[in-house]
């Protein structure tokens, strides 16, 4: 695989550790979880240097499930942009994409807490997806994994065999951390709120509110840490979605000409 720019676990492990403190991760259990990915990737694991190939000197725009979604999906002309970008899709904006737009995502960045039945249906017709083991999805891993013809696996504690760290820890700044390290030339992002209310394509049943929003805010100094050291383009098409600094805000219009 040609060289990657994806950061070194040693840097992404301290947010992980101030991460689980806030939030209370129990990291035995996420590891069990990578383990148990693992092992269920065997034989169907796809290799990084896939999606590499498809995304390296690409621009990449990345649909979060906020509630601007349907907004931006009305606004964005994508038969014209996806002539040229590579539209990714975290977890529940697979939803809206296919329903919506009608389109298949090049790839679906998931930790299986998703409408399923859409996210098989966009895998079966050729997305690429990257899923995601924490010690609260261990159930759905493996319930669905066994689905999937084949997948990239990701962790937010150390790798294992098959399962990998590029950085991040909600679907949606995951999907930004995964574009970059993949060599992506440019990063937009739609439908990616980050702010006090939850969309109606995120998490299909929320727990908690409250650690839906600091997951929001968590997304947010993830994707300005990244920002800082950024190699490419970042680009923010939010419909009144929160100011995210080293990404500058663009009218979804103006997507078309970028990067041409």
């Amino acid at each position: 695989m040609p060289e990657s720019r994806a950061l070194p676990v040693e840097a992404w492990m301290p947010w992980y550790q101030k991460i689980a403190e806030i939030l209370g991760l129990d990291q035995a259990r996420d590891e069990e979880a990578t383990q148990v990915l693992s092992m269920l990737l065997e034989g169907k694991d796809l290799s990084p240097s896939v999606l590499q190939e498809r995304i390296r000197r690409r621009p990449v725009l990345v649909f979060g499930a906020g509630p601007s979604l349907e907004r931006n999906l009305a606004e964005i002309e994508l038969p014209s942009l996806s002539e040229r970008w590579l539209v990714m899709a975290s977890d529940g904006a697979t939803t809206a994409l296919l329903r919506l737009a009608g389109r298949i995502p090049d790839v679906i960045v998931t930790d299986l807490d998703g409408r399923m039945p859409d996210i098989l249906t966009a895998h079966e017709r050729g997305a690429i997806v990257v899923v995601h083991g924490h010690g609260d999805n261990i159930p759905r891993l493996r319930r669905y994994v066994p689905k999937l013809g084949s997948a990239l696996g990701t962790t937010q504690v150390r790798p294992q065999p098959r399962v990998y760290n590029f950085g991040g820890f909600t679907d949606g700044d995951r999907a930004v951390f995964l574009a970059y390290a993949m060599g992506a030339s440019a990063i937009a992002l739609a439908g990616m709120d980050l702010g006090d209310v939850i969309g109606p394509y995120s998490k299909r049943r929320v727990r908690s509110p409250e650690v839906k929003l600091a997951k929001f805010r968590i997304c947010k100094e993830l994707l300005e840490w990244l920002a800082s050291k950024a190699e490419a383009r970042l680009l923010n098409a939010t419909w009144h979605g929160e100011r995210i600094r080293g990404f500058k805000d663009v009218q979804r219009s103006d997507l078309r000409g970028l990067c041409l």
